[in-house]
């Protein structure tokens, strides 16, 4: 849900360890990291990441980069190209190790650099070390597309709007940040459970899992549509990276209050099939109904399904509906499964 691991990744981990708590432009010509290391992930230490999370402290997992230093923690080679060239990782096409094989990359910028000019300078670290050799071409995809229901949007506006963030102002107590291709989003634990995510201009959004009632609610007093479609993007392709995008179709130019229920034992399900295909055994929670009998992540992959993801959309007087819809994508020619030497 959120730069897979990513705020995706953030959210299976946290569902499946806490059931109670549960996602530019260069200004050189040929920009460079000053020095860098590429390291392969060590495994996850499952029980200190369970520790971390039940104390409301968030795993330090994708980009985080400031004006002197990047470091690229736990990335799947997949990810770290989707945010060396501004791009989500469904729109990276190439062989599906990427989405597997995962690294740690500490950077060190130049003087005079800015952090606006990481994404230039890792996607020079990966054609150096990986090979790697790309190119762009926009295709038909299937995708989700999120439409007003025959009966007209069941929502209610917002007093006020969703604003950007600061990234200037400094990180509140349980706050932490992670970049994204379209700004950096900021995620806050609460003692009570709840995770805020501050997606900037495009919304924010609280989720809390309800381990009692096998739910997960989630709600905005503030979002935009763009902004909803991309968090049920994050919840739909928990289940694997090869997941429909949902594309904001509605019209609706606004900011929003939504508020819907999700199934936490679909969302587990799905939760333990994205961490089986990026090669984390996680174990099933005693609390939540999380056993292994659930539902194949799957289930809600279709709109007739049941799925509560749908089902929740269609209370808002909206609906997702199968099309095809050009969709830019980054189409790997070259890459290396391992880094060469710095």
């Amino acid at each position: 849900m959120k730069t897979r691991i990513s705020i995706g990744l953030i959210f299976a981990v946290g569902l499946l360890l806490a059931a109670a708590a549960i996602f530019g432009q260069t200004t050189t010509s040929n920009p460079a990291f000053e020095v860098a290391t590429v390291k392969p992930s060590p495994p996850l230490d499952m029980t200190k990441l369970a520790e971390q999370v039940k104390a409301g402290k968030m795993p330090r997992f994708g980009p985080h980069v400031n004006a002197s230093q990047a470091e690229y923690t736990y990335m799947s080679l997949k990810d770290l190209i989707a945010t060396a060239y501004a791009v989500k990782d469904y729109q990276v096409s190439g062989p599906a190790w990427l989405a597997t094989d995962r690294f740690d990359i500490v950077a060190k910028l130049p003087d005079g650099a800015s952090k606006d000019d990481a994404p230039k300078m890792l996607q020079a670290l990966l054609e150096e070390r990986f090979k790697l050799a790309a190119h762009r071409d926009t295709q038909e995809h299937p995708v989700f597309a999120l439409l007003v229901g025959k009966d007209g949007p069941k929502l209610k506006e917002s007093q006020g709007t969703a604003e950007p963030i600061d990234e200037n102002a400094p990180l509140k107590p349980g706050e932490t940040q992670m970049d994204s291709p379209s700004g950096p989003i900021r995620m806050t634990r609460s003692a009570d459970g709840s995770m805020t995510m501050n997606m900037g201009a495009k919304g924010t959004m609280t989720v809390k899992v309800d381990a009692q009632a096998g739910t997960m609610h989630m709600e905005s007093s503030t979002v935009t549509m763009a902004g909803f479609a991309d968090m049920l993007t994050k919840f739909l392709q928990m289940g694997g990276g090869g997941g429909r995008q949902v594309v904001d179709m509605t019209d609706l130019k606004g900011n929003y209050q939504v508020a819907l229920d999700l199934s936490l034992a679909e969302l587990m399900a799905m939760a333990r099939e994205s961490a089986r295909e990026a090669g984390i055994s996680l174990p099933v929670p005693a609390a939540g109904g999380g056993g292994e009998n659930n539902s194949p992540a799957s289930a809600a992959s279709e709109p007739s399904g049941g799925s509560s993801v749908f089902a929740s959309v269609q209370k808002l007087g909206l609906k997702l509906e199968k099309r095809k819809a050009p969709v830019e994508q980054l189409v790997i020619d070259h890459v290396e499964k391992a880094p060469t030497e710095d």
